[in-house]
């Protein structure tokens, strides 16, 4: 008999993973287009700081779940992998803000 496999419900991971992205995208537009303000940096900073520690709790949180839920690694493994990519376009943008 084979077993009904549902996929991993879990639906935070990728909505913050989205969020953060369109936020943090928003926030270097508008740094780009006030012709490098500082009070966009006041922003953003505390943005970005917060960002890195929520996206870290849910990486480790999503870690757990991929240790414990073994039938569900290949949709966890997508969730991390969404959360990861957050670093790089991060720093990226840190890069141009700062003039390489």
């Amino acid at each position: 008999m084979k077993t009904i496999h549902k996929p991993f419900q879990e639906k935070q991971s990728l909505e913050l993973a989205l969020g953060t992205f369109v936020i943090s995208t928003i926030l270097f537009m508008l740094y780009s287009i006030s012709n490098e303000n500082s009070i966009v940096l006041i922003i953003a900073w505390p943005f970005a700081l917060s960002t890195i520690i929520v996206n870290l709790i849910m990486l480790f949180h999503l870690t757990e779940r991929f240790i414990h839920l073994p039938n569900y690694r290949k949709d966890i493994g997508f969730k991390i992998l969404m959360i990861l990519s957050n670093i790089p376009i991060t720093f990226l943008y840190y890069l141009v803000v700062m003039k390489f």
